[in-house]
């Protein structure tokens, strides 16, 4: 299902000579016209609707036009969108030319945008300018902080991205021989990104804008398991091993022999040099602290994380308060639970009972996959009851490659491809198994696929009337969001009905309440790492791995955290505003409906149309 299309055309039986009207001065209009719906419409606001009409289709034709020449700008993101025209480009994005090139593009196309302007825009044209003009504003707002002085941690990893993208596995298509060309002349130029990494760490160094030594000592052990001596014990070799078999025997042989030359003679000693300069210049000079306040004018640039990401004023300070007030509240839910199954003792107890009772661990690696893929049957059986809007492509379950797997969350989820050819996929992850708990199952499939991250973003990307910058775009705070709101629909899924699967619900709600009490904390209240991890420790029933693994994710990307509770908080209050307003007219599928129609937006977008949503359905 689709968003419905503006009509724009409704008005073309209005008098031929309107046109003519608008344009020259004194040429009088027809007194009243009929639209197609039969309404009476005066030739005034024919005319005002006809210029906003006009207005409008000049907007989606710059979005087009500004899509198109983003994808160049940015080849990384044509290859994760699906489409191939520049596969076999890698600009040099750290570069100072390339930064200032993206600041010329982006503050041309915001004046192209704000010189057409909002005035009697409606709908989807209103609401994709305000997401078009705020996204330029704060991109170009975010240009005063050098995030580019800190290329590297153990989160983002730029060394990771190109493994990810040359194994075969990732966004990279390796299914025609141009296609391994392609990759062949995008590697390439790896080296050149890499030098320039290290280049900007050492401005880094000499401006103060350094990393945690915790984030960068968990980077070395990372770049330790991409390099080897033998381009065939490698992961960029995956490819060969995988090679079509359509594929003729010459094309095979300089194939292998042209990655071979690439792995070996430029890609590992690329690989080599940047974990050198980490080891021996840049880790002497991190830095002893976690939080981004104590980088220069670090508080400023933190408040700013916190506004971009929860598309809100919120400050951090607001924020922390929201966060303590909300894990007070969970405690309470969870006591509940220690009450049904008849557990005795306190709340930290009950944590310790969870994480180390063996009733809770897989038994295997295959086991836990299998876990998970069995509860999609049964959910699906659910979701009519709740959705009508569904989108059409699959998505599969598989376990985080092992290279990344220390550093990465518990699971993930990998939008699919534009053009069908990729699926959605559901990452999950198996490193230290017997830290991945059997009541943290339910809700993480709830989260990351169905009806979460799958649901929101499949669906995104299936909605064609949108501008492009909106279906393959985002707001973190929504699309986490609704991934943690989804998380709540457990019991009308079917799921949820063992009270320990419940309470690993609850935890998880706990897990994202604690985050806004912890990166607030880190960022703006002198928190440190681990101040963090005990508090996370004593307040959740998450692992010392988990704990210690999100609080170096948190200071690595500050403010991210952030809009996960935030964005839930915000479509719950939502749904009980429309439950009360509309009483026994409210339709849960329609709520939904409503809320996931128009993609990720801004959560002030998204109540603005919820509130319009209400007053239609009750007028």
């Amino acid at each position: 299902m689709r968003p419905t299309s503006r009509s724009r055309h409704s008005l073309l039986p209005l008098c031929t000579a309107l046109a003519l009207a608008i344009a020259i001065p004194g040429l009088t209009a027809c007194s009243n016209v009929t639209s197609s719906d039969g309404t009476s419409v005066t030739s005034t606001e024919a005319a005002t609707t006809a210029d906003a009409e006009a207005r409008a289709e000049r907007l989606d034709a710059l979005y087009e036009q500004y899509w198109e020449e983003m994808l160049e700008l940015n080849p990384l993101s044509a290859t994760f969108q699906g489409d191939p025209r520049y596969n076999d480009r890698l600009p040099n994005f750290l570069s100072e030319e390339y930064r200032q090139q993206s600041h010329d593009f982006t503050s041309r196309w915001l004046k192209a945008i704000e010189d057409i302007g909002p005035d009697g825009l409606q709908g989807q044209d209103l609401i994709s300018y305000e997401i078009f003009v705020r996204k330029a504003r704060i991109e170009l707002e975010g240009e005063q902080f050098p995030g580019w002085q800190q290329p590297v941690n153990q989160f983002y990893n730029i060394a990771s991205t190109i493994v990810q993208l040359g194994s075969g596995t990732g966004a990279q298509p390796f299914k025609t021989v141009k296609d391994y060309d392609d990759w062949a002349k995008r590697a390439s130029q790896v080296p050149v990104l890499f030098d320039q990494a290290i280049a900007n760490m050492k401005i880094g160094v000499e401006n103060g804008v350094v990393q945690p030594r915790a984030l960068m000592e968990k980077v070395l052990p990372q770049l330790d398991a991409l390099i080897k001596d033998a381009p065939e014990d490698t992961l960029f070799w995956g490819p060969i091993k995988s090679m079509p078999e359509s594929f003729d025997e010459a094309d095979r042989e300089r194939l292998a022999a042209d990655y071979k030359a690439l792995i070996g003679d430029s890609l590992m000693p690329a690989y080599r040099e940047l974990r050198e300069y980490i080891a021996s210049e840049y880790l002497p000079h991190t830095r002893d602290s976690a939080g981004m306040d104590k980088l220069p004018d670090g508080e400023a640039w933190y408040a700013f994380n916190a506004r971009n990401r929860t598309s809100t004023d919120l400050t951090p300070a607001r924020i922390h308060q929201i966060g303590l007030d909300e894990v007070a509240r969970i405690h309470g839910e969870i006591r509940g639970v220690m009450a049904e199954v008849g557990f005795e003792g306190t709340l930290q107890d009950f944590f310790e009972f969870m994480q180390n009772d063996p009733q809770f661990t897989f038994e295997s690696e295959d086991a836990l996959l299998a876990y998970y893929r069995g509860l999609e049957d049964k959910i699906n059986e659910k979701v009519p009851d709740l959705f009508s809007l569904t989108p059409k492509a699959p998505f599969e379950i598989r376990p985080v490659e092992p290279f990344r797997a220390q550093s990465a969350a518990g699971g993930s989820y990998m939008r699919p491809s534009e053009d069908g050819s990729r699926p959605g996929i559901f990452y999950v992850n198996t490193y230290d198994l017997p830290t991945r708990k059997t009541w943290d199952a339910e809700d993480l499939y709830l989260h990351e696929a169905i009806p979460g991250h799958h649901f929101q973003l499949a669906l995104q990307q299936e909605l064609t009337d949108l501008p492009k910058f909106r279906r393959f775009g985002g707001e973190t705070a929504f699309s986490e969001g609704w991934g943690l709101y989804a998380e709540s629909l457990g019991k009308d899924l079917g799921v949820y009905t063992d009270p320990y699967n419940y309470f690993g619900y609850l935890q998880n709600e706990l897990w994202r309440a604690i985050r806004l009490v912890v990166d607030t904390g880190l960022h703006s209240k002198d928190w440190t790492r681990e101040q963090v991890i005990a508090y996370m420790l004593e307040n959740s029933a998450e692992s010392e791995t988990q704990a210690t693994a999100e609080a170096e994710r948190y200071m690595a990307i500050p403010g991210q955290a952030l809009a996960y509770k935030i964005g839930e908080l915000k479509i719950q209050e939502l749904r009980a505003r429309a439950e009360k307003a509309l009483g026994d007219d409210f339709d849960i599928r329609e709520f939904h409906a409503e809320v996931l129609k128009d993609g990720s937006v801004p959560l002030g977008v998204l109540e603005a149309k919820i509130e319009r949503w209400i007053a239609g359905r009750k007028s």
